[in-house]
């Protein structure tokens, strides 16, 4: 019963972070902030009601319109919260009630971020990749456990290494994009996002995440090519979904596949 109320509180806790990622997605692109003024209607511009403001049960609840203009609300703000809370859930599920949750968590709420800013705009806010290669030195040095370490030295080794393979990698493989196909290739913005995976992750995972996200952009570029004849596809988001699926599979993935 106890454990049940946990993961309800984990849940519920979640979708709120996911309610507030969304008004860093949507202001964040706009270089708007994302304090002030409060949140409001994107159409009307009317304040948003307390009531109207909760996550998930007020979207059902107004059918996905807004109170004083009736214009459609996007269906991502629930998925967003929705997304947010069932991660929030699969991490605890994962790792316990420990640091190293929190710390995935926060990580995984900047990779949200970073994910639909970057489909949006092709941008990747500095705000969440260098800030949060910042915060991963930080949470590393004083939670090292995240790197399945014991000592702070050994947990600024992992950060410090994980960013350079990360964006290093990335960095030359942009260089090589740039020199074949004559224009850039690969945007700073993903470095840097990478950069920041191996901060929080290590390097293996960093590393891990590139042919992932590879792998995953390339079927679904295609699709996107063949029904939009779109060329340019953002990178950020599938960077983003390798290393969530580094950070729950990693072991396995490179016990069964490479040798490190």
């Amino acid at each position: 019963m106890a454990e049940a109320a946990i993961y309800i509180f984990i849940f519920l806790f979640g979708i709120c972070i996911g309610s507030f990622l969304n008004v860093c997605i949507y202001r964040m692109g706009r270089e708007e902030s994302i304090v002030h003024p409060g949140s409001h209607c994107p159409h009307c511009q009317k304040p948003i009601l307390g009531q109207d403001n909760i996550p998930l049960l007020s979207y059902i609840l107004l059918r996905g319109k807004c109170r004083f203009c009736g214009k459609k609300i996007s269906f991502r703000y629930f998925s967003v919260e929705l997304l947010t809370g069932l991660l929030f859930l699969a991490i605890y599920h994962r790792f316990g009630a420990t640091p190293v949750t929190l710390i995935y968590c926060a990580l995984t709420a900047g990779l949200i971020v970073a994910t639909f800013v970057d489909i949006d705009f092709q941008i990747i806010p500095d705000e969440i990749s260098v800030g949060g290669i910042v915060v991963g030195i930080i949470l590393s040095v004083l939670f090292p456990a995240i790197h399945g370490r014991l000592g702070h030295l050994l947990g600024l080794r992992d950060a410090l290494l994980g960013i350079l393979v990360g964006g290093g990698v990335l960095w030359v493989l942009g260089c090589i994009g740039d020199f074949i196909f004559k224009k850039e290739s690969m945007g700073g913005g993903d470095i840097k996002l990478l950069a920041m995976i191996g901060a929080f992750l290590g390097w293996k995972i960093a590393l891990l995440s590139l042919p992932l996200a590879s792998l995953v952009g390339a079927v679904v570029g295609v699709i996107i090519k063949v029904r939009t004849k779109q060329s340019v596809i953002a990178f950020g988001p599938y960077l983003a979904l390798g290393a969530l699926i580094g950070l729950f599979w990693s072991e396995k993935i490179i016990t069964t596949f490479f040798y490190f």
